[in-house]
């Protein structure tokens, strides 16, 4: 396969420059010329019963769901964000905010994870949020300013040392003095023809105005496509969005849909949450001048835009969510298990407002697509996170369908992944 080319070539590149890196010292170095970094081979999985799983199922009980669905505990899984469910066995990887990259695994099939441990732990991952799967099997990890790329991950991730192809080097995914805490947590995915898609959120609530030309070059704000194998023909897809965390491709027209973040501190109603969709290369989806149809620039927090000129054709929300909600992860439904009228549609988690006086969100959203490929009206179809104090019982993050059709939900807050099923 052209992939596994690919790799051998990049292979043998490591392996010629292998003289420069010294074991211990630079793992990512070591591992790139498939030699052992000395880290301890035994990796202590996460606990998954005791005290703090059987809390997590009571809090399940106030989740509520159409007739017939079932919520339960999957995973123990500590931070757990986005989810990459693996193509080939029963297991999926999961990112974090923090260090860790964590491999999920249900060995006997029975529904339930056995064993929840770190994924490549010889490695000093940084903010390991984004992770998804190229066609042919190769793990992507898209870290705060990094991508990796994993060869055969669900094969070979027993011990510390995996194989790993350096697809963009520390500091060269935005520029090293745009880093910032804020916004730094990316999505992927990749497309039929081998593309690979990140989200690249801009770092301030608003962007200043001295700050417009150098993102919508990098792509800072929006959208970025490129190889995933050595990082080449990186190019700017999507312009004019604030802060995506959630991306996936609808498998029948090819278009890209994700999901943005509003801006804070212009009060309990707006602006919107947005659900959009790329047709094509190279739109501008309007922020910040507009966020959904809620006009930023000038307002309260972003005064310095007041003369910015309106982007031309801006593409406006396929979806307006509630304020602050915080729509993060997003995922198609294709399978079987549950009814037809899912099928074909959305799943769009809700982390939850923290820049509302009175909290909403944590829930997750069911949006269904039309004929022509727009989406339909929105609905609840799972909340109760959030009680009726105000006081958070789990904060959603990201959506996966399994490939007996089943869905799972990972909520960070908690530390958990929820599995949803369907019988009627």
């Amino acid at each position: 396969m052209k992939s596994t080319r690919l790799w051998m070539a990049l292979l043998a590149c490591g392996l010629a420059t292998g003289a420069m890196a010294q074991a211990g010292k630079d793992n990512l170095a070591t591992l790139k010329q498939m030699k052992v970094s000395g880290v301890d081979l035994n990796i202590p999985p996460v606990p998954q019963e005791g005290r703090n799983a059987e809390a997590i199922r009571a809090n399940l009980r106030s989740v509520k769901l159409p007739p017939g669905f079932k919520i339960e505990l999957y995973a123990v899984v500590p931070d757990a964000r986005h989810m990459a469910v693996a193509p080939s066995t029963n297991m999926l990887f999961v990112g974090t905010r923090k260090t860790r990259v964590w491999a999920v695994t249900d060995r006997n099939g029975d529904g339930t994870a056995d064993e929840v441990k770190p994924f490549a732990p010889s490695l000093n991952f940084k903010v390991p949020n984004g992770v998804c799967w190229t066609k042919d099997g190769f793990l992507v990890v898209v870290e705060h300013n990094r991508v990796l790329n994993f060869p055969a991950a669900e094969f070979f991730y027993e011990g510390p040392d995996v194989a790993v192809i350096e697809v963009v080097g520390q500091g060269k995914l935005i520029p090293e003095e745009e880093e910032s805490f804020n916004h730094g947590a990316r999505v992927c995915r990749v497309s039929d023809d081998g593309k690979l898609y990140i989200t690249l959120g801009q770092p301030h609530n608003v962007q200043p105005a001295g700050k417009l030309a150098l993102y919508d070059q990098v792509g800072i704000g929006g959208i970025v496509r490129l190889n995933p194998f050595d990082g080449s023909g990186r190019e700017v897809f999507a312009r004019g969005v604030r802060n995506s965390v959630g991306m996936d491709i609808n498998p029948k027209d090819k278009t890209v849909w994700w999901t943005d973040n509003q801006t804070d501190g212009l009060g309990d109603e707006v602006p919107p949450g947005e659900l959009n969709r790329s047709t094509a290369a190279g739109q501008h989806f309007g922020y910040p001048y507009w966020n959904g149809k809620f006009k930023v620039a000038g307002s309260a927090a972003a005064p310095d835009l007041k003369d910015m000129k309106e982007p031309a054709n801006a593409v406006f929300p396929q979806v307006e969510f509630p304020a602050h909600q915080a729509q993060l992860g997003m995922a198609f439904y294709n399978g079987s298990m549950f009814p037809t009228k899912y099928r074909g549609g959305m799943f769009v988690a809700a982390h939850g407002s923290w820049n509302r006086t009175k909290a909403t969100g944590a829930l997750i959203n069911y949006v269904p697509v039309n004929a022509d490929g727009t989406a339909g009206k929105s609905e609840v179809f799972a909340e109760g996170w959030l009680d009726a104090n105000g006081v958070y019982k789990g904060r959603p993050v990201d959506v996966a369908p399994m490939k007996d059709g089943s869905l799972l939900i990972s909520d960070d807050y908690v530390g958990a992944i929820y599995r949803v099923t369907y019988s009627n």
